[in-house]
């Protein structure tokens, strides 16, 4: 898989190294290397493409929603952890804020003005549309060897919506006089995935939880850990980058998610391998690999039975799931995943989807 594109990296990397960063040096001094960085991340995504800076002409004209939105991604790349922060170093660091776009004299906009971009940004996805179409440009015409899926721990500042909704008082058992019997909801027939199979894309998006509550799984070590919040799952290529990206909630199994991640998935790359631990081992999901066209590499879960192993050659490509981990890795160290301030579903994956 040509995945790098080495000739047009090098046709970016002139551009910056040998026309931005002269003229910024030039004008504000040294550039420092994190600052250089920040300059490659807003070449290739481009996401003030995508900021919508209409304005109606009634009240005070909005600050330009494309700084704003280079600032967001400034703040994951630099790993400040609040709206706070930002501002204030953005004040501090005139050359930070010509990167992103504000004027060297002007006054910043406050933070409750960052606060409501966000919102904003929230409710139109303008990260998700922006990554979308970067993948698409970028790896869209590549063949990609293998999708990694794999699903992390978010932990959110929330309340688990166990926690919020107390259940009520106990009744006594029967009904009081003239009181119609509630008939009860009849149980969804089928595995999720297999009705998932016959669903269209936004019916099992529709459906996936996303509300804030407790979720338990098995570390790498054999341990099970708990969280409150939510669990990110993303596929990832060969070459690192992550394709696609599902939150929901924390206790949602990682196997309801492979099925609407696997479409996502397909209409943005070309791929031909599966690569899944054994979270997903089911017959349907098998199917549904073979369906798209892909081999499924799934790892088998004996589930009380007899263990079956890969064969040498599969067992060689399985390795290459290692590369979710790392993903899923960078993300909580180096690109703000362990340390979300704001809360909700819709907030929480902006913030992860700028880093």
């Amino acid at each position: 898989m040509n995945a790098t594109r080495p000739a047009l990296i090098m046709q970016r990397w002139n551009a910056v190294q040998y026309d931005v960063l002269p003229e910024l040096c030039a004008e504000l001094g040294v550039v420092t290397p994190k600052l250089e960085r920040i300059i490659y991340v807003l070449e290739w995504a481009r996401i003030e493409e995508f900021a919508d800076d209409s304005w109606d002409g009634i009240g005070r004209p909005p600050h330009v929603r494309a700084w704003l939105a280079n600032a967001f991604v400034a703040k994951a790349v630099l790993g400040i952890t609040t709206t706070v922060g930002l501002v204030e170093r953005l004040t501090m660091d005139k050359t930070l804020r010509r990167i992103c776009g504000f004027p060297p004299f002007a006054k910043l906009p406050s933070e409750a003005t960052f606060s409501r971009a966000f919102a904003q940004f929230a409710e139109e996805r303008l990260v998700e549309r922006a990554y979308e179409a970067m993948i698409k440009e970028h790896l869209g015409d590549q063949l990609v060897g293998h999708i990694s899926r794999d699903g992390t721990a978010i932990t959110a500042r929330e309340r688990p919506a166990a926690a919020a909704n107390a259940a009520p008082a106990p009744r006594k058992k029967g009904r009081r006089k003239g009181e119609r019997p509630v008939k009860q909801a009849a149980p969804a027939a089928g595995s999720p995935i297999r009705r998932q199979r016959g669903q269209t894309l936004p019916d099992m998006l529709a459906e996936l939880p996303t509300i804030c509550d407790r979720g338990t799984k098995c570390n790498a070590q054999g341990y099970k850990t708990s969280w409150n919040g939510y669990k990110l799952h993303i596929d990832t290529a060969d070459c690192g980058v992550p394709i696609a990206a599902l939150l929901c909630s924390a206790s949602m199994h990682d196997s309801r998610a492979a099925v609407p991640l696997s479409h996502i998935t397909k209409q943005r790359v070309t791929n031909l391998y599966d690569v899944m631990d054994a979270a997903y081992c089911s017959k349907e999901l098998h199917d549904h690999c073979r369906e798209l066209g892909h081999v499924p590499l799934i790892d088998h879960n004996p589930r009380g039975g007899e263990k079956e192993h890969f064969e040498p050659a599969d067992e060689v490509r399985y390795r290459e799931r290692t590369v979710a981990e790392r993903t899923n890795a960078r993300l909580k160290d180096e690109f703000g995943g362990r340390n979300i301030m704001v809360k909700g579903h819709a907030k929480v994956m902006r913030h992860l989807m700028f880093g």
